[in-house]
């Protein structure tokens, strides 16, 4: 039986797109358990309040919450451990030195499968301001009613 090729998304982090400046993205592998493997190919997770902290050289992701399987026995997870990030070296140190940098962070952006493995997207990040989330959302909005004009003109013209 051939495991399953591509990328099968799981979960996503869409309010740290808005509440951070994304400045550089990593792909990094997790250490599971296998109920919390399960849980996840039913699709159930939730990234809202992770983030990744680096100690010992090693990079751990915290507060990502993996709900418990339900057909699991007294091997079951905790929802909220925390698990470690399978990163290389020179991308750990890299954080490390970065994140030490005032207003950075780790942050998770999505969770997801690569060819049957779950891998997790962590970005560095620089929180918004106030003003900034204001701004991302205005953008956001003209560029919205943009193409709702564009499109209406398109369908002006062909009918």
């Amino acid at each position: 039986m051939a495991k399953d090729t591509g990328r099968k998304m799981i979960a996503q982090n869409k309010k740290a797109r808005h509440d951070y400046h994304i400045l550089d993205t990593y792909e990094a592998g997790l250490v599971l358990t296998g109920t919390e493997v399960k849980s996840l190919r039913l699709g159930r997770a939730s990234l809202v309040d992770g983030f990744a902290q680096l100690d010992g050289g090693e990079a751990y992701l915290h507060n990502i919450h993996i709900p418990e399987y339900t057909q699991g026995t007294w091997t079951n997870h905790a929802a909220r451990r925390k698990r470690k990030l399978l990163l290389h070296r020179a991308e750990i140190d890299k954080l490390d030195q970065k994140s030490q940098e005032s207003g950075h962070t780790v942050v998770p952006l999505a969770l997801y499968f690569k060819d049957g493995r779950v891998k997790v997207e962590i970005a560095l990040a620089k929180g918004k301001k106030e003003y900034d989330k204001r701004q991302t959302l205005r953008e956001k909005q003209d560029r919205r009613e943009a193409d709702r004009a564009m499109s209406a003109a398109r369908r002006k013209q062909r009918g």
